[in-house]
């Protein structure tokens, strides 16, 4: 009897450490193309019919696209908000809120959430399923949930059991194989001003999602050249993450015009103030989240029906500067929410490790895995910042596309956009 205590108790250490644990059992991978979608989410809609039944996403460019454009028209751009929420409504509808979202309502009478009506838009290749499927039973993660194996060109893992599994699939969610973007990093102080941190062009490949090759030790790479602002013109940045990030770890380096000499940047990582935004979030704030996830205890919540942005096509292709950044916080008239599935998942800093957030909180989108939310909190325990990232399915691939982002400090009355395109070309 010791024994068998003994022997349960050393296997729930064991996968709630996100040691080397297959994902999912044959029995459990049934599910995915049947009630489950391909890469794992629920394919029914919910009671209210508020969130739709799944059945494909959006694979038809809407009249108006041209192909090999960088820029997406608006497929939904003749509908209308079936609801608004502002600080007068937000008791109604705070359990579909972040908190990142009821804080921004609360603190600014100008901000408002504009819902529209939901459309599952996210599409996937055929490979994309087909390799999730024959990969489900496979991946692991190792090295305490921080690497993962098993898995290539297919999400690893569709049907999570932990916080680290479902952070690896936002981690390698699919943007396409590769893409290329010239973007502008810009930031809004408390008075208002806009100001350009950075511009330049960003190249970004996903040697993980390369199906001519049956494995891959990279699953992504950057590399940012700096055209702006003047101060920075000529620099450059190059990263590159392993899937062993637990033993590897990133690898990072940074040319400056000045030295015309290449330098190892082993500190562009974790709470590192991210000089493309002027420090406005950590590195790892990067697409919501990006890097190694050694710093803190990822716990998976659960799965929860949240109002977050979505389908955001004006915003992310249509939309001027200077109509977009305003002061404290992007145009409401400009910014698509929808309802949607998320996972949640909530991040507490280790003991004995240090960053600038003690807890941090992801909403997982259900039917791409990309973090479209997070509420990060300082070392108070005081809700510090909030971050959004704006899904703009390209339907012409087809692939999930959320490298557009903004996070919002709520202590400074500051904020900052990544990855604006629109008058640049597109991605």
């Amino acid at each position: 009897m010791r024994l068998t205590q003994t022997l349960l108790s050393a296997a729930l250490a064991l996968a709630l450490s996100g040691a080397a644990v297959a994902a999912i059992t044959p029995e459990e991978a049934k599910k995915l193309g049947t009630t489950l979608t391909a890469v794992g989410a629920e394919k029914a809609g919910n009671k209210d019919g508020t969130i739709p039944e799944y059945t494909g996403g959006l694979t038809t460019a809407p009249a108006g696209f041209k192909a090999g454009d960088g820029i997406r028209p608006n497929p939904f751009a003749n509908e209308k908000p079936r609801l608004v929420i502002d600080a007068k409504n937000l008791a109604q509808h705070a359990d579909k809120l972040t908190e990142g979202t009821k804080a921004l309502l609360q603190k600014y009478p100008s901000f408002r959430v504009d819902v529209y009506p939901t459309h599952r838009s996210v599409a996937f290749p055929k490979f994309v399923a087909d390799n999730t499927l024959k990969t489900a039973t496979l991946a692991k993660t190792n090295n305490d949930g921080r690497s993962i194996e098993g898995a290539h060109a297919g999400f690893p893992f569709p049907i999570p059991k932990t916080g680290y599994e479902a952070m690896w699939n936002h981690l390698v969610r699919y943007n396409g194989q590769a893409y290329e973007v010239k973007y502008r990093n810009l930031n809004v102080d408390a008075a208002g001003r806009t100001t350009l941190a950075t511009e330049g062009v960003n190249v970004q490949e996903y040697p993980f999602w390369d199906a001519s090759k049956s494995s891959a030790e990279t699953y992504w790479r950057i590399k940012n050249t700096y055209t702006g602002p003047a101060r920075r013109a000529g620099e450059a940045l190059l990263i590159v993450d392993p899937l062993d990030i637990g033993t590897k770890d990133r690898r990072a380096w940074t040319y400056l015009p000045g030295q015309r000499r290449v330098k190892v940047a082993p500190d562009l990582s974790h709470d590192t103030p991210n000089p493309g935004t002027a420090g406005g979030n950590t590195f790892d704030d990067i697409f919501i989240f990006i890097g190694s996830m050694d710093r803190f205890d990822f716990k998976l919540v659960g799965k929860k029906e949240m109002i977050v942005p979505y389908n955001a096509y004006t915003a992310v292709y249509q939309a001027k500067q200077d109509d977009l950044l305003k002061p404290n916080h992007l145009n409401p008239d400009l910014v698509r929410w929808e309802l949607h599935r998320v996972w949640v998942v909530e991040a507490t800093l280790r003991e004995g490790k240090r960053h600038v957030y003690s807890k941090r909180t992801f909403y997982l989108d259900e039917d791409s895995w990309a973090a479209l939310a997070s509420d990060q909190y300082d070392a108070r325990g005081q809700l510090y910042r909030a971050g959004f990232a704006y899904m703009a399915p390209s339907y012409d691939l087809p692939a999930p596309y959320t490298d557009m982002f903004g996070h919002y400090d709520l202590v400074a009355g500051i904020y900052s956009l990544t990855g604006f395109a629109a008058e640049t070309g597109g991605m």
